[in-house]
């Protein structure tokens, strides 16, 4: 497990590569005490380059770095450097000055830059598996700011790298499967088809394994299914064109969503394979995936529904859902800005929601009691709400609003962050936990329950805490939060963020049953963190919700009345 990502094997690099040694580079300048002007605006330029809708090559020729968020000229002129170099000055120079293996120590949960160059001056600790050995050698329970609690919380921590270190989130197997996807179709003639396929075109939160599936020119043997460039991590997956929709279905998995394809089509006299359909000698020509399905009777299924759960059976009867898609959201919630953690201000994060065409942006900084984030006292928060009064004005007949919400930290005690005459003030409230997470269960649920039940939430926001592939969830009874959520008309927030991607997927439908309504926030911290909107599109679409269940579907009015009937409960 490194820090670094492994040296290229082809130039130019693509975007995610390039977004891989920004990032790099801002770490590396935060580990060395730059200022977090400095450091962070390499990470903010890396969210822009992961969110490049078209190849960075095509930006590049169109000299159009400038245009994304947070690239000036000092930035456009690295990452162009670093696209066709692989390399910069200022990279070489940094690697220099510290160990890659000091990186990696960040990944640890409760190690920040501060703390992995302490043990770094003080223990010569420069790697994941330097640091396991000083922890049980016991030689960080002695250190000023660690001790034996944090020791085995980092112990705790290492296990759980090692059982995710072949696996990536999802916006980082997406950039990998479409540099993948490009290469093919650059590099090897006479394709016909080139798909994204496996887990990543299923939407999933975690992949470990990126799969492509391809239809050749009939004059190419491709060596069939698994194809000859298959390994541990990537999966070709090839037909002919007339028997493509099979290789596909295949390729797209889940697996067990494919066998019971399998077993469908034996129960019709016909054989599924990823070679092709077909009944006895004779193959059905099914060139696409809709052709396979209505070849077996079926509804053509979203990739993201494909996972076994029932989707089959619903399909067969016409009544799978209408999933939500970006087109239907309407506005953006739950975003930071400078006021408290953020790194743009109120009016470039109201212009880059209008620039993605939102019609209203809610602005949601940290309430006062996570002064780790610069939460907002009182007279902060007034002066927001004075900028966006004038910035209202300002839009006064565009169709865009911004509206006044805030992150409140739910307190011990289920209590949020402010007293009730200033809750109202808000137009809206999502109400997160940010602390306390070793709480029981029973005590984390009556904690919960308790905030959902004030009549000033909003919004419950990220359900369990988790952040994937670094840390689990606190321990709650979701079925009874949940329940109190549809009880009391608190939406239930998808966070879009890749790390968490929560509530998880899983869950929806239940949520769904219970009544619950959804908001899809991507609690952006930046103008490029906006677009992470994406992946919480994606899993909403994986828990089978229609747009018809989701808060910021509304319309501008219709969302401000339903903030105002919230509120009037209060």
């Amino acid at each position: 497990m490194t820090h670094s990502p492994p040296p290229p094997t082809a130039l130019p690099l693509e975007a995610a590569q390039v977004a891989a040694l920004l990032r790099e580079i801002g770490t590396r300048l935060e580990l060395t005490g730059e200022s977090p002007f400095k450091f962070r605006a390499y990470h903010t330029a890396a969210e822009s380059l992961d969110a490049l809708p078209t190849p960075l090559a095509e930006v590049v020729a169109q000299n159009r770095l400038r245009s994304l968020p947070g690239v000036g000229e000092a930035l456009a002129e690295k990452i162009l450097k670093l696209h066709k170099s692989g390399s910069h000055p200022t990279l070489e120079y940094l690697r220099e000055q510290l160990p890659s293996g000091v990186l990696d120590l960040m990944q640890v949960q409760g190690l920040g830059p501060k703390k992995a160059m302490l043990l770094f001056n003080a223990l010569k600790i420069d790697s994941l598996a330097a640091l396991e050995d000083a922890c049980r050698a016991d030689k960080l329970a002695a250190l000023k700011g660690f001790g034996v609690k944090l020791q085995s919380a980092f112990l705790k921590h290492l296990e759980q790298l090692k059982a995710c270190s072949d696996k990536f989130l999802i916006d980082t197997a997406y950039a990998r499967a479409l540099a993948a996807e490009h290469a093919l179709k650059d590099r090897v003639p006479g394709l016909k088809s080139v798909r994204i396929a496996g887990s990543v075109r299923r939407g999933c939160e975690v992949s470990d394994k990126i799969t492509l599936a391809v239809s050749w020119d009939d004059a190419i043997n491709s060596g069939g299914p698994g194809g000859p460039e298959s390994s541990a991590d990537f999966a070709l997956v090839s037909a002919p064109e007339a028997h493509f929709g099979a290789a596909l279905l295949f390729a797209t998995g889940s697996e067990t969503h494919w066998n019971q394809l399998c077993k469908l089509a034996e129960s019709k006299g016909l054989s599924l394979s990823p070679n092709g359909l077909s009944r006895g000698s004779s193959d059905c020509v099914c060139d696409t995936e809709e052709a396979v399905y209505a070849a077996l009777g079926l509804h053509f299924i979203e990739p993201e529904l494909r996972e076994g759960r029932g989707e089959i059976e619903l399909a067969s009867r016409g009544a799978l859902p209408r999933l939500v898609s970006e087109a239907d959201l309407r506005g953006i919630l739950h975003c930071h800005t400078v006021f408290s953690d953020g790194r743009n201000s109120l009016a470039e994060m109201a212009e880059g929601a209008r620039a993605l065409g939102a019609h209203y942006f809610g602005v949601c900084d940290h309430s006062q009691s996570a002064a780790y984030a610069g939460g907002l006292k009182i007279e902060k928060v007034r002066a927001q709400h004075e900028n966006a009064d004038a910035l209202n004005a300002h839009y006064k007949g565009a169709n865009f609003q911004i509206f006044k919400g805030i992150e409140s930290d739910i307190l011990q005690d289920g209590a949020l962050d402010y007293p009730a005459s200033q809750l109202a003030q808000f137009d809206f409230i999502v109400a997160s936990v940010h602390s306390r997470f070793q709480l029981s269960k029973k005590e984390q649920t009556a904690r919960i329950v308790r905030a959902v039940e004030n009549p000033f939430t909003t919004i419950l926001g990220h359900p369990t805490g988790r952040l994937l592939l670094k840390r689990e969830g606190y321990e709650v009874d979701l079925e009874t939060v949940l329940a109190a959520c549809a009880k009391h008309g608190v939406a239930v927030e998808i966070n879009a963020h890749p790390q968490r991607l929560d509530l998880d997927w899983r869950w929806h439908a239940r949520a769904l049953e219970l009544g619950c309504l959804f908001a899809i926030n991507p609690d952006a911290h930046d103008v490029a963190g906006l677009q992470l909107q994406k992946w919480g599109v994606n899993v909403a679409r994986k828990g089978g919700i229609p747009p018809e269940r989701v808060l910021n579907c509304l319309e501008r009015s219709e969302i401000a009345a339903h903030f105002t009937k919230r509120k009037s409960k209060g």
